[in-house]
């Protein structure tokens, strides 16, 4: 019974536990054993509340069996990037100089998540203060891909991705500063689901930088992305920088027809230089949606060249700023990659800080225009290359690192510095059986024609179907 719990989706274990076919402490307890079978492997937790997790999914059954009301995500177990703060809960950050922090409020989208029934499992491995694609963590171990451990799960939301992907947990939330929802979500074989700039609080993150992150989920299909999207996304007086937009329901629009439906494939840039186990998935990932009924378009990108040197110019500031005084009182604590990376933002000059958030705008006006001008979405190999092997990427001392960023996150970066929502979805295997994924990207706050592609894409194709051999499913 263990390993069918296991294998259900995010939405049908909440509908039964609804519905009292099962419970949401059988299901909590099969999750925390899993966790447990699969850490020495995987490494995918910083800490693991199985007390606590346990008497939150018994007071969850208590409430449905006299009958009160529960929300969408009742008695589901998830966990979470140890970055989302939990009021008088220790947050590491993935870092040293966190390892005892003691968070003074609660994030606001892991408060929504408990209003709506879910189970917090604890808090998951992450790539040290979120920086870095790979997973590598020299404080608390690098988290593994549970594909294959030899390879790299993605970062810097490493164990949100390969905690999904082991069916430990039916959830995770991760943040994304320039690809880190959606790279480990295509090195793990997942769903992950970077929103539109601002549509999810950001209060009680810890940040990384103030105009790129984003928060959201990894799951293992669309449709459990969407349900977790409609219970976080949403203005948040705690955050003055939240949309105050009104929210399009993403699960409702799963199971909407894509007749007609324009995809547009970028003529230059997002193809170029595949590594052709991706490819070819892409080839036939196109060939399912023409099939569905979509209409597949070639459509003309702007240069991205300036865009990733002022993203990364833009980004390296903020993080530095916010860094300083650590950076100041306890440099040995860092990382050395980590500490690299972020102490290049002190020499950015203000000018070129400047270029890059005065020319945001004028970037996201010229791609609304050139790329979405014949098509609704975008369609986009999520990574040129699949999840390399952690001993090749070992950059404990900094060096190579540059280059890795560039490869690993090239389809991913733009994205972040436009604010533009992205989905990322598997979309088949290599020969080496590692994971392949494809990025649907849309216009801002076209989250919900998202899902309803991605979804339709599901309905057809069972990639989001195959398990790790690992989990034991």
């Amino acid at each position: 019974m263990s390993d069918e719990l296991a294998g259900l989706d995010l939405c049908d274990v909440a509908d039964r536990i609804r519905s009292r076919d099962i419970s949401a402490t059988e299901v909590t307890q099969t999750a925390i054993r899993r966790a447990e079978r699969l850490q020495p492997v995987l490494n995918a937790f910083i800490q693991l509340e199985a007390d606590e997790a346990l008497d939150a999914a018994r007071k969850i059954d208590n409430r449905i069996a006299s009958g009160e009301s529960v929300g969408s995500l009742a008695g589901v177990p998830l966990a979470h990037k140890d970055m989302y703060y939990r009021k008088g809960k220790v947050t590491t950050c993935g870092s040293k100089i966190r390892a005892d922090f003691v968070a003074d409020r609660t994030s606001t989208a892991l408060a929504r998540l408990e209003d709506a029934g879910a189970i917090y499992l604890g808090g998951l491995n992450m790539s040290e203060f979120a920086v870095g694609p790979i997973g590598n963590n020299v404080h608390y171990g690098d988290c593994h891909n549970p594909w294959n451990p030899d390879h790299a799960p993605g970062g810097s939301s490493s164990g949100s991705g390969a905690s999904v992907a082991a069916r430990i947990v039916y959830g995770a939330l991760g943040s994304d500063t320039g690809g880190s929802i959606r790279i480990p979500s295509a090195m793990s074989g997942v769903v992950g689901f970077k929103p539109t700039q601002n549509r999810v609080s950001r209060y009680g993150l810890m940040p990384l930088s103030f105009s790129f992150d984003c928060g959201g989920p990894l799951t293992r299909t669309v449709r459990d992305a969407a349900r977790i999207m409609d219970v976080i996304a949403g203005y948040d007086p705690k955050d003055p920088t939240s949309s105050r937009r009104p929210i399009d329901a993403c699960e409702a629009a799963c199971g909407t027809g894509i007749n007609g439906l324009r995809i547009g494939l970028p003529s230059s840039y997002f193809y170029d230089d595949l590594h052709p186990g991706v490819a070819a998935a892409m080839d036939t990932a196109q060939r399912v949606f023409a099939h569905a009924g979509a209409e597949l378009v070639p459509v003309d990108v702007p240069n991205h060249d300036h865009i990733n040197l002022i993203w990364a110019a833009a980004l390296s500031a903020e993080a530095a700023t916010i860094h300083r005084k650590w950076l100041r009182d306890r440099p040995d604590d860092y990382g050395p990659m980590v500490r690299r990376r972020i102490e290049f933002g002190l020499y950015q000059p203000a000018t070129r800080y400047l270029e890059a958030m005065t020319l945001r705008e004028k970037y996201l006006r010229e791609y609304c225009a050139t790329a979405f001008a014949d098509c609704d979405v975008l369609l986009t190999p999520t990574m040129p290359v699949p999840a390399p092997r952690l001993a090749d990427v070992d950059v404990s001392d900094g060096a190579g690192m540059p280059e890795l960023v560039m490869m690993v996150s090239r389809n991913t970066r733009p994205i972040s510095y436009l604010g533009l929502p992205a989905l990322s979805v598997p979309c088949g295997f290599t020969d080496e059986g590692l994971p392949v994924a494809f990025q649907l990207i849309g216009r801002p706050f076209a989250e919900a024609q998202l899902c309803t592609l991605g979804h339709a894409y599901q309905q057809d194709t069972d990639w989001h179907r195959r398990v790790p051999s690992l989990a034991g499913i």
